[in-house]
């Protein structure tokens, strides 16, 4: 393990009956909690089989996801995770590219630093910006059971449950036949279902459907 930390960890001993594309989004689901992801690799290759490469945008976000979900059961077996050897060629590109943004931008810095430091004119009757409200999600009384909507189609009892579990109190999830969008999750006190609502309101199971956690109607 002297491996030197980076944005990409490889994970294996993963159950290889799980299909690539399932596999991808579980993944996403489980770990796109801990920062932006930029890349999944899972191959289905024999050789590749049972092993991934999740790619952040972050160093600390890997480090985490890293800390926090090793030996995670995941289809029923422990991950075993660690940083990749090397960076991934998505995130040696992006270092290219940022080192040489970053320093345009300092020398565009320099450039504006005077122009920065005279008084600024205040136009008359220019308006304080109006700060939008964050949109509150109604919700009912406190209850064990929570209610989810807003849900992508690929979404599975497998991707809920792995992303509930890691609160205290869960139970399980109930998906409802013949609708995708909603589902059930139980926990054993509503204290505990509300520390997991907090948690995952508005998380995003894809990039463009975030979840709605309310307390279901008792």
């Amino acid at each position: 393990m002297d491996i030197r930390p980076n944005h990409t960890i490889y994970i294996n001993n993963i159950n290889d009956k799980v299909k690539k594309e399932e596999l991808k989004r579980s993944l996403y689901a489980l770990f796109s909690q801990f920062g932006q992801i930029i890349d999944i690799v899972a191959m289905k290759t024999m050789k590749a089989r049972g092993q991934a490469f999740v790619v952040f945008k972050e160093l600390a976000a890997a480090t985490n996801a890293l800390r926090q979900l090793q030996g995670f059961p995941f289809y029923n077996k422990p991950m075993r995770i660690q940083y990749a050897k090397t960076d991934s060629e998505v995130i040696t590109k992006m270092k290219g590219v940022h080192g040489d943004k970053e320093k345009k931008k300092e020398k565009k810095k320099k450039l504006q630093e005077p122009a920065a430091n005279l008084p600024k004119k205040t136009v008359p009757g220019s308006a304080a910006p109006v700060h939008t409200p964050v949109v509150q999600v109604p919700d009912n009384p406190p209850n064990y059971i929570l209610f989810l909507s807003n849900l992508p189609e690929e979404t599975n009892e497998m991707m809920l449950s792995m992303l509930f579990n890691q609160f205290p109190g869960f139970k399980e999830v109930r998906l409802v036949p013949g609708k995708h969008d909603i589902a059930f999750v139980e926990f054993e006190s509503d204290t505990q279902a509300g520390v997991a609502k907090d948690a995952l309101q508005g998380f995003r199971i894809t990039a463009t459907c975030a979840m709605k956690v309310t307390y279901a109607k008792k």
